[in-house]
């Protein structure tokens, strides 16, 4: 099949279209600039130029396609709602392309706020207005009813591994240099699943070969590590204390990611599992951190 891949020479993208590619599926890899162009062609995709503010750019390059993997997402927190709107004007340029083909369109989701207080699963359907990403994943599932294969992958809030990765784990990381303390909220019981960039990959390939429409799969290896747990790894290879801090002080020491760090957010994948054959091999976090992957530079 030729899958178009947005996002492709990103941090997922990359492992996905690595994937696709190793499945025996020819990628197209968007490109927004020289830079990407460049990664794609090193991975093995054909390049096609575009980018995801520039739709007609987009529906070109689904009519070139057989199906759409749609990671690229703009992760401003300043800006979400802006963000959202532009995620949503491409997946109607997807779907107008796809619409009764019955090709796969894969969209990135993720599991943050997915039902707090308890285990998150894939039946879980959270209220639109958690974040205005949710309203556009619910949006896709019903574009089953056009004849789209729609497919929504919850990705973990940590996608890890080695050599890249400028998410969550490496901002702590450089919060814990920077203050000479690896800090946690209260007693850092809260959990946060995380999942390998490589196991992430392989399952997008998967859903891509076998998910029904209308499938919500989660992205999640590690269903909850206590933050005290990731805090202390930190500290361990940083050579620094890991400490608790009250909550009160997670925006003045954290800065943005303080309120993401103090939520309890596990996340199940046993239908994930059950659907796709999805056995995740990789390094866990804590082995990444431990291996030094995450110096704080």
């Amino acid at each position: 099949m030729k899958i178009l891949v947005t996002g492709a020479s990103g941090w997922i993208g990359s492992a996905s279209v690595a994937e696709l590619l190793a499945a025996g599926h020819q990628v197209l890899g968007l490109a927004r600039n020289d830079e990407a162009a460049a990664r794609i062609e090193q991975l093995g995709a054909e390049v096609v130029r575009g980018s995801l503010d520039d739709v007609a750019s987009l529906r070109a390059a689904a009519a070139r396609a057989e199906g759409v993997v749609h990671l690229g997402y703009n992760h401003d927190f300043s800006q979400m709602a802006a963000a959202a709107r532009t995620d949503r004007a491409a997946i109607d340029a997807f779907a107008d392309v796809l619409q009764g083909t019955g090709g796969p369109l894969l969209i990135a989701s993720g599991t943050l706020g997915l039902a707090p207080g308890r285990v998150g699963t894939e039946a879980d359907m959270p209220a639109a207005a958690t974040h205005p990403r949710i309203a556009n994943a619910a949006y896709t599932l019903d574009l089953a009813q056009r004849g789209i294969r729609s497919l929504v992958v919850r990705f973990a809030p940590t996608v890890h591994g080695a050599g890249g990765d400028h998410g969550f784990v490496a901002t702590l990381a450089r919060i814990a240099r920077t203050k000479g303390v690896a800090a946690y909220l209260g007693e850092g019981l809260n959990r946060w699943p995380a999942v390998h960039r490589l196991d992430a990959g392989k399952l997008v390939q998967l859903a891509i070969d076998k998910a029904p429409p209308g499938t919500v799969l989660h992205a999640v290896a590690e269903e909850g590590i206590a933050t005290k747990d990731i805090a202390t790894a930190l500290g361990r290879f940083l050579d620094v204390p890991a400490e608790s801090i009250p909550a009160d002080r997670a925006a003045s020491h954290f800065d943005w990611i303080g309120m993401f760090f103090g939520a309890d957010a596990p996340a199940a994948n046993a239908r994930t599992r059950e659907v796709l054959g999805w056995e995740p091999t990789y390094a866990t976090l804590l082995q990444d951190i431990a291996a030094g992957h995450y110096p704080g530079h």
